[in-house]
Formats: C-alpha cells, structure tokens, sequence
C-alpha cells in the first residue's frame, strides 16, 4: 500500500522540471491519496541530517510552475554519494546515509527526475538499499536511449534557434560570418535541430569528423554566390580538426567543454579572409521558461511515473515512443545510449537542404 513516496531533480537543470514535479503532486495526492515528499538538491538532501525534504501541497502547485524554468527543488552535479569528495580531499562512500534518508522519511518510493549519469547512481543506489525506484529522462542533450525526447531539449533546441534567427540580420548587416556554440556534452542533437531549423550554412557535431578547410570553402561557395554572411552552429563537444577537446578551467581544477565556438571562429577567418563573431550560449540555453511540448512531455512523464508506482512497476524510466508515454528499464535506457546518428533522418535532411557538416 503505498502511502508516501519521494521526488527529486538530479544532475544538470533544465526546462520543464517544475512541470514534472506539478504533475507528480497532482495526480499522486488528488487520485491517488499520497503524499509527496520533494528532496532538496538531489541525493545531497537524502545525505544530509536532517534531511532535507518537505511536504508538498497540491494547493501551491499552481500554473505558475509551468511557465517556470529551473527546479524549485534544486539539483546537484556533484557529489557521487558512492565516492563522495570530502574536505580534507578523499573519497568517501556514503551511500548508505542516502538509503538511510530514505528510510528515515518512510518513502514507500522515489521519483527519480535525471539523465544517463543520474539514474547510473540512483539505480545503484535502489539496487543496494532495495528502494523502489522510477525514473524520469531529463536532458537537453536527449542522448537517453529508448525514448525519442527528454525533458528540456525541445527548449534548448528553441533557444538556439532563436539565437540564428537573432544572429542573420546582424551577419548579414555587416557582412559576417557568425559562428554560434551550444551545449552538447557529448552528443550534437542540438546543434544540428538548430541549425536545421535556424538555416545555418554549417554543421560541426561531434559524430562526424570535419575538416576546417571543407567549412571554409562552404562560406567561400556563399560568398561567390552572392551572399554576404553565413551562420555556423557547433557543439560544444567538438574537438579541434587534431582532435583535441577545447576545455575551460575554473577555481578548484574542474575542466568543462568551452572554447570551440573561438577556434572555429579564428580558422574561418584566417582560411576565408571573412570577418567573424562568436556567440556561446552556454546556460542559457537551461534557463528559460518550457516550451509547450517541453510542457506537455513532462506532465504527461510525470502522470505515467505515479501510475507506475501504483502498479507496482519498478527500476523502470518513463519515455516516449510513437507519440504515446511508455516505460522502460532503467537499465536498458542508460546502456542504449542515443548519439546522433550520422546517417539518420535530419543529418541526410541537412545535407539535403546543402548544409555542410565540414566532411
């Protein structure tokens, strides 16, 4: 009989995560009779003594969480509770006190809202302390397997195009080449989406290998063709044409990917003589308020997830396949790993509409 379960966001935020929450709550207490517990940042609020959780009121879910970018709950990227890095330096495992906080809450199960790495912890972690456990896929850079969207890529993918449209009048004002970096940690879905949608001249994922010098004569064919500017969109996993990730550094050694968008930027220039600017997204590409679908995915995620629960159905990720919320196990989901596949339908579409990926 379940009676109380838990809900947390884990890893990096997104767009949509506050509809999924408002989702959960309203179903699991107006249909259901239970209780929601929301954790505070992630496994880090399961960790901590008290835990970190509160009681959450269908009365304050209100409409306002829809149009919310970001979590209310929180989130962490940090901090594997199976190595956990403590201030003197080393490692320590305290996955226990996570399962522990479980038990201490009396969740009869968790809603776990994550992406590839998240559910590789609180998988292991349901494993370990027998926690009943159901996944949520949240990720702009929708590398999920088995489901063919993520909570916040529809969202990115809007931002990015948004910033295309934004970079064309003032490329084409000043005879520019525009270079524009996203986010992608691994995998290009939303470079090319974006630049699909946003009519880039140029492509650079990391599933293709390019050669700078293929970019360069696609701005040049631009220009002998009569037009004055070009936009370019790469992600920002793309390594150097030598294959050398470009990283940035911050306070206390941690490297992020940061920094392509600028070579890019500088080789164009010195191969093709063009004047050329560089635009990163970066975070805002997290920030912003859902879009409708990114609104719809999610609380029809988070709906499927109670249901879940309530049928007993664990260790399974909610996902989307042929317009319809379906579940699969978490397992399966994490090992299928979704890059973009470089004979698929929207590569072969870009290239058909004479996009260059630089190869």
């Amino acid at each position: 009989m379940i009676k109380r379960i838990g809900i947390l966001t884990s890893g990096g935020d997104c767009a949509g995560l506050n509809a999924v929450l408002r989702a959960v709550v309203l179903h699991a207490t107006s249909n259901k009779g239970w209780e929601v517990l929301g954790l505070r940042q992630g496994t880090a609020g399961l960790m901590a003594r008290p835990v970190e959780a509160e009681l959450l009121d269908p009365y304050a879910m209100s409409s306002v969480l829809l149009r919310q970018g970001g979590t209310v709950l929180g989130t962490t990227n940090r901090g594997d509770p199976f190595a956990f890095p403590m201030a003197d330096g080393h490692l320590l495992d305290r996955s226990e006190e996570v399962i522990e906080g479980y038990r201490q809450l009396g969740l009869d199960a968790l809603i776990g809202i994550g992406g590839d790495g998240s559910f590789r912890i609180l998988r292991r972690l349901a494993q370990q302390g027998g926690l009943n456990l159901v996944g949520i896929p949240k990720t702009i850079d929708n590398d999920l397997g088995l489901t063919e969207i993520s909570i916040g890529h529809d969202t990115a993918v809007w931002i990015a195009t948004e910033a295309l449209d934004r970079l064309q009048p003032t490329a084409a004002s000043h005879d520019r080449v525009m270079v524009l970096e996203v986010m992608g940690r691994d995998a290009g879905h939303i470079a090319l989406s974006a630049g699909i949608a946003g009519g880039a001249d140029a492509i650079l994922i990391p599933e293709i290998p390019y050669s700078m010098e293929r970019v360069a004569q696609k701005i040049d064919d631009i220009k002998r063709q009569g037009r004055n500017f070009a936009l370019v969109i790469v992600a920002e996993a793309v390594t150097t044409e030598h294959g050398e990730p470009v990283t940035v550094t911050h306070v206390g050694g941690k490297a992020t990917y940061g920094g392509i968008g600028h070579y890019v930027s500088d080789r164009l220039a010195t191969l093709t003589g063009a004047e050329t600017r560089v635009t990163v997204l970066g975070h805002l590409q997290r920030g912003a308020p859902p879009d409708p679908r990114d609104r719809v995915i999610a609380q029809a995620f988070g709906v499927h997830a109670v249901d879940l629960i309530d049928a007993g159905k664990f260790d399974r990720m909610v996902a989307w396949q042929n317009r319809r919320v379906i579940d699969v196990p978490i397992l399966e989901a994490i090992e299928r790993y979704q890059a973009v596949d470089p004979d698929g339908t929207l590569v072969q579409t870009a290239r058909g509409l004479g996009i260059s990926f630089g190869d």
